[in-house]
């Protein structure tokens, strides 16, 4: 199973950006999708944005598209999340997640493996 280790997250003001990463070890990262989740306070964790294990698909939430791009560096294990024009509600913590499943994965219940989450907060 791979391990995903988060970091990047910290406090920008509105319109502000950021670039989150996590890394991967102990697994063949090529072999996995990579999806990025948000959890607000008191909300249900949501789908951010993956990047199929190949990095030939990206599929983005309504609420990030034009703003959020995510990306994976094989060499370096490393998937992004480079987030730009933040907004007070885009306030979570981010999760970075993995997954064997082949197709374009968007449900946690896809996806098998977690990091610890990294906490973003925008600031009005």
């Amino acid at each position: 199973q791979v391990q995903l280790v988060e970091s990047g997250g910290g406090l920008v003001q509105a319109g502000g950006s950021l670039r989150l990463s996590c890394a991967a070890s102990g697994a063949t990262f090529s072999s996995y999708s990579m999806a990025w989740f948000r959890q607000a306070p008191g909300k249900e964790r949501e789908f951010v944005a993956v990047v199929t294990w190949n990095g030939g698909t990206t599929l983005y939430a309504d609420s990030v598209k034009g703003r959020f791009t995510c990306s994976r560096d094989k060499g370096k294990n490393t998937v992004y999340l480079q987030m730009n024009s933040l907004k007070p509600e885009d306030t979570a913590v981010y999760y970075c997640a993995a997954t064997g499943i082949r197709r374009v994965a968007t449900l946690t219940t896809d996806f098998a493996s977690w990091g610890q989450g990294t906490q973003v907060t925008v600031s009005s």
